[in-house]
């Protein structure tokens, strides 16, 4: 059986990480049998990061290529009617959601407005997890951000950043159904992934508030919970 290894969970989601809670989710909507272990070492991963699927003899890592591998070994068929467009539409808002984790990671790791917080809500779920740990993963993800450039920006100006990602997410989550109809794909995986780990995240950032506001994003997200939980 196919077993997706990723982050553990926090406050409720099957993964505090938005692209492992990606591909969680969509391995559900597209009724695929997996196991799911949580870890956070992920020296073992494909490119030293998670998430990733060992499905027999196959690894494969990145949110993307699992997604991919899966739909043509299993035929998933959730994306089969998407037209042209639909499709690159998908791409655009992937890339999007790849701009908002920077933020969100940054929210969580380097805003000392709700970095504590976020370490006590880790250390209270997860008790193997230690002060001094944490505080090296702190500073190793600083350097992240920095290569990346996200880090070389003020927290305010950093939350800006992931504010106006959402503000287009709003514009295009419909106020009933899900992105592309009535029936959810692998976009509206990939948006819960990511808007899940905001909504049900029990520390109240400005992302939180964002999306708290918008009763679209938070009926789409509440309603692709349901159906993956």
């Amino acid at each position: 059986m196919l077993t997706l290894y990723s982050y553990p969970t926090l406050f409720g989601v099957a993964d505090n990480n938005g692209y492992g809670l990606k591909v969680f989710a969509f391995l559900k909507l597209a009724g695929v049998p997996f196991r799911h272990e949580h870890i956070f070492d992920a020296s073992k991963a494909p490119r030293g990061q998670l998430p990733y699927i060992v499905d027999g003899d196959d690894t494969v890592g990145d949110s993307e290529s699992i997604l991919a591998y899966v739909t043509e070994k299993y035929r998933v068929t959730i994306d089969g009617g998407l037209s042209q467009g639909q499709r690159a539409q998908n791409l655009l808002i992937t890339r999007m959601l790849d701009d908002l984790y920077w933020v969100m990671s940054y929210s969580r790791w380097k805003d000392e407005r709700y970095w504590p917080l976020f370490r006590d809500a880790l250390m209270r779920e997860h008790h193997a997890l230690t002060e001094e740990g944490l505080a090296k993963a702190k500073e190793f993800n600083a350097q992240r951000y920095y290569y990346q450039g996200i880090g070389r920006y003020d927290a305010d100006a950093a939350m800006a950043r992931g504010l106006a990602d959402l503000n287009a997410l709003a514009t295009l989550i419909p106020a009933r159904g899900y992105v592309h109809g009535a029936t959810p794909g692998s976009i509206d995986a990939g948006i819960y992934g990511f808007i899940a780990n905001i909504y049900f995240y029990e520390i109240d950032t400005p992302l939180k508030q964002f999306v708290v506001a918008h009763d679209n994003i938070v009926r789409h997200c509440r309603s692709i919970h349901e159906a993956v939980s």
